[in-house]
């Protein structure tokens, strides 16, 4: 069982091995705090880079690749991407979604239009504001609506990136109030992640929703607000690493350069107020090389914000504070000497040299040898977020379509609120910083395990595999039919396992998996399979269909309990 505190990390980092042994990387995960020491050592965690992979590409890089890149790996995407090369798989994933997403709807005024006239099932999203009662319920609208997105996500990275982009450039709906602006900031991250990174900052820093978490709207020439500029250069472009010397006049004259953004709920937009701008020149310091940008006139105050993001976007240490941040969410939260050496360094020149633009970085990330070593599987544990849509996804939980909003709203809200219970509130992180977990040290991701959260988790597994979760359940049927050979025990537990574990388990414990949980003690083989093809041969028995669903039930809900399921 895992530990009733917190998780330990994944794997010991101070191993410089290719290989980590079941029990080594067990016993590391469920060891009392009291036995968990951390040693420090010189040697590196790993020596791989960013040179391509070449090794095989079976089930297990995929089911890694995947997990990584989406919410889970679902069975039939596992074999949608096994049919591809590596390279191939990447690109595939490495795309904008088809289809534009239907804003959020009215879900919840019972039948009939909303204070401001929205009628149920039309969207709110170009509505006027109403009042605060109407956008608390909107609001609502919204983190359901986007958790909506995330389960039916098409076979690309969009939705994780949206995430990740949610994260780094952080705002709280319960701040901005107005959700058609929560809405707006979830368009430009959606529109923007898998561009171009320059443009991304650009469009952040005049999104209304940015503007009005913090203060620009009220950054004018007669009273300069700092609260975004310096959030601007220490937590969204240059980071606060030893090599990030920007200095307190630096944040002074972004600052001044970006007096003037104005919201306007009428339009549901930001606009530029050339009467607010400072017109005076903006000095920056010796790490900027002293660069001034000449205070202008009217509407060309507004260009002052494209200078000042080409001062900024010299810097190297941009490139290489933003790939630490991809490094973090997508491999392995602790960055040593050698990473930084051999994945960040030549990995932010990749970024640097396509002037900024973000697939290059990521087909370079994803097709290194460094994402496919062995230390680098199975050693992050898997966030709320991914936790609850993965595991509906993987074992093809069925939800209501998207048409069908008095239903489907709620089955979404349902699942995005047992990610908030376990402390991933999608729309709310905990600040301007984003999640802990992905940012502060020692724990970083260890954070997401404790003990108010992963009896949460238990819960939530135990409900989905056993009675049901608010009219939500697994099938345990849907799930088995999927793996290659369902009526041969030893195959289904086998399989099951290479897309539910991201880590091997031991021959021992899959034979106590057969034996003892799917054959409930039962002496051969034979039973599992006559049992399943009783079943099959027809599928309207209930009484067949009975045996069979709690076998499949007992198997699954034993895998979840596991420390193993945790991790991706």
């Amino acid at each position: 069982m895992l530990p009733e505190n917190r998780y330990c990390l994944a794997l010991k980092k101070a191993t410089a091995a290719k290989t980590v042994s079941q029990m080594d990387r067990r016993d590391f995960l469920t060891l009392a705090p009291s036995r968990k020491k951390t040693v420090k050592v010189n040697a590196a965690r790993t020596y791989s880079g960013l040179t391509p992979y070449t090794g095989e590409w079976g089930t297990a890089q995929v089911v890694h690749l995947l997990k990584r890149a989406m919410f889970g790996a679902k069975p039939a995407d596992v074999k949608h991407f096994a049919a591809m090369s590596l390279d191939a798989a990447v690109d595939a994933l490495l795309q904008t979604n088809t289809v534009t997403p239907v804003p959020p709807v009215n879900n919840y005024s019972q039948g009939a239009p909303d204070s401001t006239g929205v009628a149920p099932g039309a969207s709110w999203a170009a509505a006027p504001e109403g009042d605060e009662d109407l956008n608390n319920d909107r609001r609502g609208s919204y983190k359901a609506w986007w958790l909506g997105l995330m389960l039916n996500q098409e076979r690309n990275i969009h939705e994780k990136l949206v995430l990740f982009w949610h994260n780094h450039w952080a705002t709280e709906t319960n701040i901005i109030q107005d959700a058609r602006f929560t809405y707006l900031h979830n368009v430009t991250l959606r529109n923007h992640a898998l561009g171009n990174f320059k443009a991304m900052a650009k469009a952040i820093t005049i999104d209304p929703g940015m503007l009005v978490y913090l203060n620009g709207y009220l950054n004018e020439k007669t009273a300069a607000d700092e609260n975004y500029a310096r959030e601007l250069l220490e937590l969204f472009t240059c980071g606060k690493g030893p090599d990030s010397l920007y200095q307190e006049e630096d944040v002074r004259a972004a600052a001044h350069v970006l007096t003037g953004y104005k919201v306007d709920k009428v339009n549901i937009s930001s606009y530029f107020d050339p009467s607010k701008h400072d017109i005076t020149n903006k000095q920056f310091s010796s790490w900027f090389s002293n660069k001034v940008i000449s205070g202008k006139t009217g509407e060309m105050g507004a260009t002052e914000l494209d200078d000042m993001l080409n001062i900024i976007f010299a810097q190297h240490e941009v490139a290489k504070f933003i790939c630490r941040k991809f490094y973090q969410f997508f491999i392995y939260y602790e960055i040593d000497e050698a990473a930084e050496t051999n994945v960040i360094e030549p990995l932010a020149k990749v970024f640097r040299d396509s002037g900024y633009e973000i697939k290059p970085l990521l087909q370079a990330l994803f097709r290194s040898e460094h994402f496919y070593d062995p230390l680098n599987m199975s050693c992050l544990i898997k966030s709320p977020v991914d936790f609850a849509v993965g595991l509906c996804r993987e074992f093809g939980v069925s939800f209501a379509p998207a048409a069908d909003y008095a239903n489907a709203y709620p089955q979404w809200a349902a699942v995005q609120s047992a990610a908030a219970r376990q402390q991933q509130n999608i729309g709310d992180p905990p600040g301007v910083s984003g999640w802990e977990a992905y940012y502060l040290a020692p724990q970083f991701h260890e954070l997401w395990i404790n003990t108010d959260t992963l009896p949460q988790r238990n819960m939530f597994a135990d409900q989905m595999i056993g009675p049901g979760f608010r009219g939500l359940r697994i099938d345990p049927v849907v799930f088995a039919d999927q793996m290659s050979d369902p009526g041969n025990p030893v195959t289904l537990v086998k399989d099951s396992l290479d897309i539910l574990y991201r880590m091997g388990v031991s021959d021992t414990t899959k034979a106590f998996l057969k034996d003892k949980i799917l054959l409930l003690g039962q002496e051969q083989d034979y039973y599992w399979t006559e049992a399943w093809n009783l079943y099959k041969s027809d599928t309207s028995n209930a009484a067949n269909r009975s045996i069979v669903v709690k076998h499949l039930t007992d198997l699954y809900k034993y895998i979840m309990n596991l420390s193993e399921y945790h991790l991706a």
